[in-house]
């Protein structure tokens, strides 16, 4: 380029920038070469070839830029030592190598003169065109400098100073929004004081979404943080308040709170929060209980008890202050409990109800997360029922397991059970659980509270037995065992499968609403035991009741029968006077009792019997609690009656002598349930002095020594007829007791568990039915000792029977035995002074009386020698003589074993074969008695040969006896 500009300028040409101003027309500018350059063109070739040629032989140098300089290039080419021709060989040669140049530039510009002239001829124009703008802008100029000095200044600067007013009022404005916002921290603690928590939440976000609009000015950074500290703040305070909600629950203070976490969008959170809380709320509360009683029973502040586990804290509670704190505890996890279950009302309550948008401070929560919300909001509250009542159990069960109740007085251990009973009861209400946790640690106290429980009563009753001198308990003709505070469970229901618990919530609906609004359940056990009173026992052993009296004296005024029957016999035996019979008003007044020589309808039991049902009260009521040990308490319960008839068995019953009778005294049954009782309950070993197995030993601890009569009773004395009146209220009192058995016995079944009611119902068949068969062999006793027997036998041995005439008078051992009744029935009449004897009684001592008389009877005429058709006559003759005056002092018919005395009577006139076969059908008479019979015989209808065979008869019908 710069080569083309040298070259234009020695043309004469100048660049179209400088020429501009100069050119008026495009041919005037255009300038002809001179001669010279003429003269270096025409001597370049006119050849293109051969100026391509030259122009190519020029050194690549010359093209390489601007500045490059030819002259000093050529000037350091020169050789050392010149050479003129050389110097102008070669000048020669660069001229025209510059003319070829040139001659291409001249000719490249001639090609191009066209355009170059058109262009030349646009930039003149546009030169003029911007002299014209030039002058147009100074005429502007000049008429704005005249605008600005005469209008425009001032106006503007109103129109500045207006909108410099507008953002002056703008941020006036902003500085008193500030402001506000700079102050919201005092009101919100006004409201956080309040409980005002939505209030507080709502003011805080829309300060914040307030600070979000100023947040160009410096101090609002500092603010928005402060109002995020705030907010964090009041949710620590909504978390507290969240959790007060555990203990009490209040409507509106939880409406305030879940409304507060709805407007921050955490209804979720609030609900894992409420569940954390509620878990920690059962932990502090039962820990503060159990610590308080700790610490009030150690008696000092000592601080080790903070620090222990609730389990070893546990293991510190004392006796005294088991109850009371068991008690306290259950009261304040049923306020846990409450709580919950209100929280789930509210909560259903809230479900149907439009809710209102909740808003996090960016956005608004859509309807379908406010239904997904209470859908979780419902999950989680079902599933925390619950996991609630599994925290409880564990508590209630590391309480319950934290010490031994084996030394625990019975209403102690009975008031622990009730008060688990209805926690367990609150339980299956509130989540509908079985509390199998429960359940299964009271059933562990239970059953080592009952073996130790019930094996120290078992030795009381022992104690009681050796201690008892038989003598009747006055108790009411109206009682009943249900008057006894042990049984005041079974007059709450009837239905022996209610618990005490139950029966008391079983009319007033669920507890959780009867309790709604107030008060405990576990309150009232203490208020119904303080009221409970008993009235059963007797003035004086007998009532003093007006009405009772009444009934005694009416139609009563034979009530001197003892005297007028006592009267009879005297006339009787004299035979002064007719014989008088008993009155037809006295016989409807024995018929109209149950009871003969007795003096009121009182019931006959003993202090030990009323200790017995106590003790089954009990049982009941730990049974009626705690169903999985029933069979073990039922069985526990049989053994205490088991003991009971043994003892009476043993005391009264026991006698070798009536073994051999043959009378049938005790039934297979009876002797059955004597021997199982005396081999699994009686231990009759002394204890060993060499340690034996264990399994021996333990098996001994389950067996209670035979109990011993006391030294008191005495029952080898005649004038109390051997004891009768200990032995009728031994075991009338033991049939009392078995009949209050009977009462109970669809109870117990209703509470026995159905693998088990075999048991309960071979005890009923095999031992309770049992209890009356003993007043067969107790009172043998009594009757075989009350009659002289060995007397009237000695009487009868010394009467002639092998008399020739018939006789009108009876013998005197009739008179004698007749007297004896007539003493054994003065003695009765003592006795009855002092125990009623029931007709029951009354039957069976006459009929062993009656029946050991006749076999006496039978017995003396088996030793007779020598009769006669008379003397069978005359034997007749004394045994109606006995019957006739006998039924003036019984009322006992059919008599007893009369057709045994008459039959044998008779068997004198059988012929020889009737008597054979006579023999071999009547069984019940000894061998003696029959072999005296054929030998009384001989000589008058039988022969020896007879009697031969009539002997072998006899040993042949005796065989199967041996």
């Amino acid at each position: 380029m710069q080569k083309i500009k040298s070259l234009m300028s020695r043309q004469g040409l100048k660049s179209p920038q400088e020429s501009v101003p100069e050119i008026k027309s495009p041919v005037e500018n255009f300038r002809v070469p001179s001669k010279e350059e003429l003269r270096e063109l025409r001597e370049i070739p006119s050849d293109p070839q051969e100026e391509q040629e030259i122009i190519n032989s020029i050194e690549e140098i010359y093209f390489s830029n601007d500045s490059f300089d030819a002259v000093n290039h050529e000037l350091e080419k020169l050789p050392s030592v010149l050479n003129l021709q050389d110097l102008e060989e070669y000048r020669d040669k660069l001229k025209q190598q510059q003319g070829a140049v040139s001659k291409k530039v001249a000719d490249l510009i001639l090609e191009k003169q066209a355009a170059y002239v058109k262009e030349l001829e646009r930039v003149t124009s546009l030169q003029a065109n911007l002299q014209l703008a030039a002058v147009i802008c100074t005429n502007a100029r000049r008429q704005l400098n005249i605008a600005k000095e005469g209008f425009t200044q001032a106006s503007l600067g109103l129109l500045a100073n207006q909108r410099k007013r507008q953002l002056l009022i703008g941020l006036l404005k902003s500085l008193r929004t500030i402001k506000t916002l700079q102050r919201t921290d005092v009101r919100l603690s006004e409201m956080l004081e309040e409980e005002d928590y939505p209030g507080a939440i709502q003011l805080c976000l829309e300060c914040q979404k307030a600070a979000s609009t100023f947040k160009h000015y410096s101090c609002i950074s500092e603010l928005n943080s402060k109002l995020q500290d705030t907010l964090e703040q009041i949710e620590e305070q909504l978390d507290v308040a969240l959790s007060k909600t555990c203990k009490h629950f209040e409507v509106g203070h939880y409406t305030k709170v879940q409304l507060a976490y709805r407007l921050l969008g955490k209804t979720q959170t609030a609900m894992d929060q409420l569940h954390m809380h509620f878990t920690q709320a059962i932990h502090n509360t039962v820990f503060q209980v159990v610590l308080g009683y700790v610490e009030l029973c150690a008696g000092n502040s000592d601080t080790k008890f903070q620090k222990l586990q609730y389990k070893d804290l546990c293991t510190h509670i004392t006796p005294d202050s088991y109850i009371p704190c068991l008690s306290d505890l259950c009261k304040a996890l049923w306020e846990v409990m409450l709580s919950y279950y209100r929280t789930m009302s509210w909560h259903e309550e809230h479900d149907n109800e439009e809710s209102a948008p909740a808003s996090d401070g960016r956005n608004v929560i859509s309807s379908d997360d406010a239904n997904f919300n209470r859908s979780y909001v419902k999950k989680k509250l079902e599933h925390g029922l619950s996991r609630i009542w599994q925290d409880v159990q564990l508590k209630a069960k590391t309480y319950l397991l934290g010490t031994d109740l084996s030394s625990f007085k019975y209403d102690d251990f009975i008031f622990v059970l009730d008060i688990i009973s209805r926690l367990m009861q609150v339980g299956e209400e509130f989540c509908g659980s079985k509390s199998e946790v429960l359940q299964e640690s009271i059933r562990k106290q239970s059953v080592n509270y009952f073996k130790s429980y019930h094996r120290i009563r078992l030795e009381e009753l022992r104690m009681f037995l050796e201690n008892e001198t038989w003598e009747l308990c006055p108790v009411k003709s109206n009682f009943s065992i249900l008057q006894l505070h042990e049984f005041k469970f079974m007059q709450q229901s009837r239905s022996p499968s209610v618990s005490p618990s139950k029966q008391y919530t079983a009319t007033a609906g669920s507890l959780f609403d009867q309790y709604q609004n107030g008060g405990n359940p576990f309150e009232h056990q203490t208020d119904v035991k303080d009221d409970e009173t008993e009235d059963v026992l007797a003035a004086n052993g007998y009532e003093s009741d007006e009405l009772e009296k009444s009934a005694y004296q009416d139609d009563d005024s034979d009530s001197d029968v003892p005297e007028e029957l006592k009267r009879d016999y005297v006339d009787e035996q004299t035979g002064d006077v007719p014989v008088k019979s008993v009155s037809k008003e006295t016989m409807k007044s024995r018929k109209k009792s149950d009871y003969y020589l007795n003096k009121g309808n009182t019931l006959i039991l003993t202090n030990t019997t009323l200790n017995v049902i106590r003790l089954v009260g009990k049982y009941m009521q730990m049974m009626n609690i705690l169903k999985p040990i029933a069979f073990d308490v039922i069985h526990c319960m049989s053994q205490l009656f088991d003991y009971y008839l043994y003892a009476v068995y043993t005391f009264f019953g026991r006698e070798d002598m009536y073994e051999s009778t043959g009378l049938g005294l005790i039934s297979s049954r009876l002797r059955t349930t004597l021997n199982r009782i005396q081999e699994s309950l009686i231990d009759l070993e002394a204890p060993p002095e060499t340690t034996g197995p264990l399994t021996a030993t333990e098996e001994r601890k389950e067996k209670v020594p035979s109990p011993h009569l006391s030294h008191l009773v005495v029952l080898n004395s005649t004038e109390t007829l051997y004891g009768l009146a200990e032995r009728v209220v031994a075991t009338e009192s033991l049939v009392f007791l078995a009949d209050q058995f009977e009462c109970l016995q669809p109870h117990l079944d209703a509470m026995m568990p159905s693998a088990k009611k075999p048991f309960l119902q071979q005890f009923y068949s095999q031992t309770v039915s049992t209890a009356s068969e003993l007043r067969k062999p107790i009172y043998w006793i009594v009757a075989a000792k009350a009659i002289d027997y060995e007397q009237m036998l000695h009487l009868m041995a010394n009467v002639k029977w092998d008399i020739k005439e018939i006789m009108s008078q009876h013998n005197v051992y009739i008179d004698s035995l007749l007297k004896e009744f007539e003493q054994f029935n003065k003695k009765l009449s003592e006795v009855s002074k002092r125990v009623r004897i029931p007709l029951q009684v009354s039957n069976v001592l006459w009929e062993h009386c009656i029946r050991l008389a006749n076999r006496t009877i039978v017995e003396g005429y088996a030793n007779v020698k020598k009769c006669s058709n008379e003397g069978r006559a005359l034997m007749q003759l004394d045994f109606q003589q006995f019957l006739m005056k006998l039924e003036k002092l019984t009322d006992i018919r059919p008599i007893p074993d009369k057709e045994f005395v008459e039959t044998y009577i008779k068997a004198y006139y059988l012929t020889e074969n009737d008597m054979e076969r006579w023999i071999k059908e009547h069984r019940e008479y000894s061998t003696k008695q029959l072999t005296n019979l054929v030998n009384v015989c001989l000589g008058s209808h039988i022969n020896k040969k007879a009697r031969q065979k009539l002997i072998a008869a006899i040993d042949e019908s005796d065989r199967p006896k041996r």
